[in-house]
């Protein structure tokens, strides 16, 4: 059944990607990225991350999104134990990208920083993401249903039954942050 799932997902997913007017990180870079991405306004509250940076209303930010289609493919191919530290290095493989292309970004002096939204409640840390919660209850529901497929479809019968659908939350990186942790390792992706 996950699979009659997946290859439909994989037949809409364009249209999603219109629908959204995210691009492939990959595309854009030439480099191996698993992201989908463009650029927001930020309409959530105050955010301050730990180097300081503030995120207001309206900042310009880079939105973030997992191709999460693509991920269920390449997931299915190896070890249902290994899944987590797949997900972790491919990420952590798509991050030189992302800092190369908001260096190289018009727009870079505007840019404060990544957004992304995650219902993955490890290793975002130690990629150099920080987490907060929503300030509404509604967008928090919204966006625990609208990630209860993603969750569905990722995780096994036993660990769904008992599980409950993890809360979404933001995930911030600054800029600076970006760049730092990653931009030099921006060649290497080439």
């Amino acid at each position: 059944m996950k699979q009659h799932i997946i290859n439909v997902w994989s037949i809409a997913d364009p249209f999603y990607l219109k629908c959204t007017r995210l691009q492939c990180l990959e595309q854009i870079t030439g480099r191996y990225s698993i992201f989908r991405i463009r650029l927001t306004r930020y309409k959530g509250r105050e955010v301050v991350l730990s180097d300081g940076t503030i995120i207001k209303k309206n900042d310009l930010l880079v939105k973030i999104h997992l191709h999460n289609v693509r991920i269920m493919k390449e997931m299915q191919k190896i070890d249902k134990a290994t899944n987590k530290l797949y997900l972790y290095k491919t990420v952590y493989n798509s991050m030189p990208a992302l800092a190369f292309y908001v260096l190289q970004h018009h727009h870079r002096e505007q840019i404060k920083g990544i957004i992304g939204i995650t219902s993955i409640d490890k290793g975002y840390r130690r990629l150099g993401f920080e987490s907060f919660s929503f300030s509404s209850r509604m967008y928090t529901w919204f966006k625990r249903i609208s990630h209860y497929s993603i969750h569905l479809l990722s995780s096994s019968k036993a660990s769904s039954k008992r599980n409950k659908t993890p809360m979404p939350r933001y995930l911030f990186m600054s800029k600076d942050t970006l760049c730092e942790k990653y931009g030099s390792l921006q060649n290497n992706a080439a």
